[in-house]
């Protein structure tokens, strides 16, 4: 009887093991995608995406020139501890330009890449997210479409979320550190402010602004860019679709678009 007794407890300990080990290896639900939306709108979100951002600007300078710029844009969570993620963000640029350096010029390659690495809590306190961290500049492959220097500075982003809005912004600074010496140092501070509000189908609106400041040479480039957006799946595919216009508000001489068009696709690989 006693065996019989302990048999029957080892067959409901053995049952409910295997059973809290299937529960614990249950994939956590997909996430919806007004979730999605709402972390795609984060620039540092424990979210894996490559975005692929292609702007092209029309009317530039005297000679009316056109330039073509696709933003490879992957950003890679990691997971440090319990406590600390650490957000690394890279902006690829491939140029292609027309009548922008003279008349029947052309120019195409690599722009300046920057890679951001942003330190940030795990958790959001009352809506409220922040990270910062390094930022480098890395050369490009032409002198017409980038500097030729590498640079490293401060980079740093904050942003609250409540109802579907998003309000924040991101901020970073670089000083040339190596490179040609012949050309013009590096001095550099880029401020993006930014606003969304997504509905829970995920389609969003929003808008940012693009400031950067050369303190070397003096001049500041300004652009406003409203967007649309739409979170949608091909398949298992999570994707994000951006569109709308940018427009040039301030330039160095010679170098202001009259206008220009912004469109993105973003892959999103949720965990």
């Amino acid at each position: 009887m006693k065996f019989k007794t302990k048999f029957v407890l080892l067959l409901l300990f053995v049952s409910s093991a295997f059973s809290g080990n299937i529960i614990a290896q249950e994939t956590k639900p997909p996430l919806s995608a007004e979730e999605l939306a709402k972390k795609l709108s984060n620039p540092i979100a424990s979210l894996i995406s490559v975005p692929f951002q292609n702007n092209t600007d029309i009317g530039i300078g005297a000679n009316n020139g056109a330039r073509n710029t696709l933003n490879i844009q992957p950003v890679i969570p990691l997971r440090i501890s319990e406590n600390l993620n650490l957000i690394t963000r890279l902006v690829l640029p491939v140029v292609s330009q027309y009548n922008v350096t003279g008349i029947g010029d052309s120019e195409t390659g690599l722009g300046n890449a920057v890679l951001s690495a942003f330190f940030s809590p795990s958790d959001s306190k009352g809506g409220l997210t922040w990270g910062a961290g390094p930022v480098f500049l890395l050369p490009g492959s032409n002198e017409y479409l980038s500097v030729k220097r590498f640079g490293i500075g401060p980079t740093a982003v904050a942003l609250f979320q409540a109802k579907g809005y998003t309000v924040g912004a991101l901020v970073n600074q670089i000083w040339g550190v190596a490179g040609n010496d012949s050309l013009n140092d590096v001095n550099m501070m880029f401020f993006q402010p930014f606003f969304s509000y997504n509905w829970k189908s995920g389609a969003g609106i929003g808008c940012n602004f693009e400031i950067s400041q050369n303190w070397e040479a003096k001049t500041t480039n300004f652009w406003f860019n409203p967007i649309l957006s739409a979170v949608t799946s091909f398949g298992k595919q999570k994707t994000q679709f951006v569109i709308g216009p940018r427009f040039n508000l301030a330039a160095p001489d010679g170098s202001k678009a009259d206008f220009g068009v912004r469109a993105a696709v973003v892959f999103l690989f949720p965990k």
